[in-house]
């Protein structure tokens, strides 16, 4: 249960997140990228969780394809699929049917670094808070 709520949470804040960083970076959003950024949150903090003390540049290309990937599979639902037409990176070089293009994977490389360190306060909040309250040591 305490996993459940701890992944909720992070998927709460993942949406949240997202799309306020689409809100400020577009101006605009759609719920489905409040879907894509609580799974994308999901998986760095998956990804900070099993490699705490890994080689920052390793666990920022894992997060940069995650993200991608993420992306990439929403974009070819809500865009291709649904014609909801929620994004188009065409116009962008190197970009894959419009959906991901190099220079966003560039920009999730970075933002992953400050949100590892996110993810890492928030399984010290879980641990702390959550997981000793249900230790009975007396």
């Amino acid at each position: 249960m305490i996993k459940f709520c701890e992944y909720g949470f992070v998927f709460l804040i993942g949406g949240v997140g997202y799309s306020l960083i689409e809100l400020g970076w577009r101006g605009y959003t759609h719920w489905s990228m409040a879907l894509a950024g609580g799974v994308c949150l999901m998986i760095l903090y998956g990804i900070q969780t099993s490699l705490p003390s890994g080689w920052l540049l390793r666990k920022g290309l894992m997060a940069a394809r995650a993200v991608t990937g993420v992306e990439f599979f929403t974009g070819l639902l809500v865009n291709c699929i649904f014609r909801w037409n929620v994004w188009d990176y065409s116009e962008l070089p190197g970009n894959i049917l419009g959906q991901v293009c190099p220079l966003y994977t560039c920009f999730w490389f970075v933002l992953s670094i400050p949100l590892f360190w996110f993810c890492g306060g928030i399984q010290k909040l879980f641990f702390k808070n959550f997981l000793s309250e249900s230790v009975d040591i007396g």
